[in-house]
């Protein structure tokens, strides 16, 4: 295969080192020579993209903890403070605020072009489980985090979504005070959101990189869902993909300067630059927008241990997403109905979302029941039979017969094999 390493050290001090640490020649192999799939588009790039925004959540909020003082009495204050006496404190709050909302949009496209493409199909499960695991802890940090200006949506954020694990039987009361560390939430409550927001991001940076090497253990999917035979199949990772991570980065940065420099408040929510007040119920409490499809589909089933099941469900379902899919094809390219059903999905998970932030009233909840149903069945139905009784178009013997095919203007799958991948 193209792009093995072949890091060989002029310098004696670095040959030194590398006989004894091999850590330039595991960069070399890993981020320089690595064979990627040349046929690589710019929804691959978004990979990076989240490596990126997973730095920047760090470094700013190790910036802003040097200033955030995490106490009831002091905590909303010192997050003012941070906005208008820290130098370039505004700049660095509205980065990191704005930022998660940014790595939730990545997010979100990584997954529906891992869904789209078939990334999740073997060998390539325990990429997939990994990245659903970066997923619940992003949701658990972005939760504590919204908690800690203690705003009024904050403070009742916190009391409705912590109050939900009440609904379990039995354990379900001491999980909620063990949340709290009391009997509601109070001071306890923010220095334990405080200290587990500022341990979880370093957890997800555990995490990918367990995600990274498992990536480069199976190689990575394509377009075309056919795996590399040869090495006019793939290009060395630098300056073909490194280039075009780069681009796409800098789009991305532009898009996300947008919202910090004209709309930095548009995500978020007014009511949040009031002080936390425990007598005072907002009129309408929601969550941030990353999390409106899961409250939709929360507040559609009338049970409340239902709905909690429910709302946990929706996530858990995606690490099954591999056995799930019967088919043996990776790409929605060569899967029409597949490749209809997912864009139904994809409408269903917006529709969700505008449901999230509407009131749970009328209309609003019975489409929030019929969305959550369907939910629930392009997984569990759907995707089961689609792999029994679709019949995908015709698979390129290999990549290089893919890009050829297209490049002289004829369809990639009428010139490749038609038997099925037996490949995930």
């Amino acid at each position: 295969m193209s792009g093995h390493s072949t890091f060989e050290p002029k310098n004696p001090a670095l040959k030194w080192f590398e006989s004894r640490l091999p850590l330039v020649g595991l960069i070399h192999s890993s981020f320089v020579a690595y064979p990627t799939p040349r046929n690589l588009n710019y929804w691959w790039t978004f990979g990076g993209i989240l490596s990126l925004m997973l730095v920047c959540q760090i470094v700013s909020g190790v910036v802003l903890v040097m200033h955030y003082t995490p106490h009831v009495t002091l905590a909303f204050d010192s997050v003012e403070h941070i906005m208008r006496d820290v130098s370039w404190g505004w700049l660095i709050r509205y980065i990191h605020a704005n930022g998660a909302s940014m790595f939730f949009i990545a997010v979100y496209i990584h997954m529906f072009r891992g869904l789209y493409y078939g990334s999740y199909k073997a060998p390539r499960e325990v990429l997939w489980i990994l990245g659903c695991i970066i997923y619940l802890l992003m949701m658990a940090t972005a939760f504590m985090g919204y908690v800690l200006p203690w705003g009024q949506m904050s403070f009742w954020g916190a009391t409705v979504i912590t109050n939900l694990f009440s609904a379990f039987p039995v354990v379900g009361p001491t999980i909620v005070e063990w949340l709290w560390g009391g009997f509601a939430v109070d001071n306890p409550t923010l220095n334990r959101f405080f200290s587990l927001h500022y341990l979880l991001p370093f957890m997800i940076a555990g995490v990918v990189v367990l995600h990274v090497w498992a990536l480069h253990v199976v190689g990575q999917n394509n377009p075309t869902g056919v795996e590399p035979k040869s090495e006019k199949d793939t290009v060395p990772f630098t300056p073909y993909a490194t280039i075009k991570d780069g681009f796409g980065m800098v789009c991305f940065l532009i898009f996300f300067a947008w919202f910090l420099f004209y709309i930095p408040n548009y995500l978020g929510h007014a009511d949040n630059y009031i002080p936390a007040n425990p007598l005072v119920t907002p009129a309408h409490i929601v969550p941030e927008w990353y999390y409106l499809p899961f409250y939709a589909m929360l507040r559609a089933v009338p049970d409340k241990l239902g709905g909690v099941l429910t709302m946990f469900g929706a996530i858990i379902v995606l690490f099954f997403v591999p056995w799930l899919d019967t088919s043996k094809v990776r790409s929605a390219a060569y899967r029409p109905l597949y490749k209809q059903f997912f864009w139904i999905w994809v409408a269903v998970c917006i529709g969700l979302g505008w449901l999230g932030s509407k009131p749970a009233e009328g209309g609003y909840v019975i489409a929030g029941r019929i969305l959550t149903i369907y939910y629930f069945a392009h997984f569990l139905i759907i995707l089961p039979l689609l792999g029994l009784f679709e019949k995908p178009k015709a698979i390129p013997a290999s990549i290089t017969e893919a890009v050829l095919g297209k490049n002289k203007g004829a369809a990639p799958a009428s010139a490749g094999v038609s038997a099925p991948q037996t490949k995930g």
